[in-house]
């Protein structure tokens, strides 16, 4: 696949994060709340960030390492969050993560995204399996992964360090992982 791929669901269009997206990035991104839920997303949120976050997806996808979409509605196609498989070719396998701005929470557009993605993960890129985690204090975020098909692997207790504002600030967070194998989601 030499052009990034576009996916299309019944509201959303799932394609390439551009710089014209930097604007939305830092207003949606820049959300406390997105960091509070999130993994590795900093605040306060800043233009550089903007910037190496894309060179990163673009990167990402001239290796087939990680292929980062951004979410749009159909109806307007700004973005509004963003949606990716972080690939571990060694074992066939990827990481799904995901973001979505807080005006659009709790509408099933995450859910419709992550759908898609597990699809193109499973079909396009032949993946044998596909993790997702989620902070324990995120439970938003599980029902995803819940309403997706996948399946409770895992729990880490104070397994990663989220980054606050200072290193004192900093503080360990505890995951749950959910799966889904190629077997599982050909039996859906």
């Amino acid at each position: 696949m030499d052009q990034f791929p576009t996916l299309t669901t019944k509201r959303l269009i799932l394609d390439q994060i551009k710089t014209a997206d930097i604007p939305n990035i830092l207003t949606y991104a820049g959300n406390i709340k997105i960091a509070e839920n999130t993994r590795s997303i900093p605040h306060p949120y800043l233009e550089e960030n903007a910037i190496a976050w894309i060179q990163i997806a673009n990167a990402g996808f001239k290796e087939k390492d990680n292929y980062m979409f951004a979410i749009r509605l159909k109806d307007n196609l700004g973005l509004i969050g963003a949606i990716g498989l972080d690939i571990n070719k060694e074992n066939n396998r990827a990481e799904l993560g995901y973001w979505l701005a807080e005006p659009f929470w709790n509408k099933g557009i995450t859910t419709e995204a992550a759908k898609a993605i597990i699809s193109f993960g499973f079909e396009e890129l032949q993946l044998n399996k596909i993790i997702a985690v989620y902070l324990t204090t995120n439970e938003a975020s599980g029902k995803v992964m819940v309403k997706n098909g996948m399946i409770k692997e895992a729990e880490f207790k104070d397994h990663d360090v989220q980054r606050g504002y200072t290193i004192a600030d900093n503080r360990y967070v505890s995951l749950i992982q959910y799966r889904m194998t190629k077997n599982e989601y050909e039996s859906l």
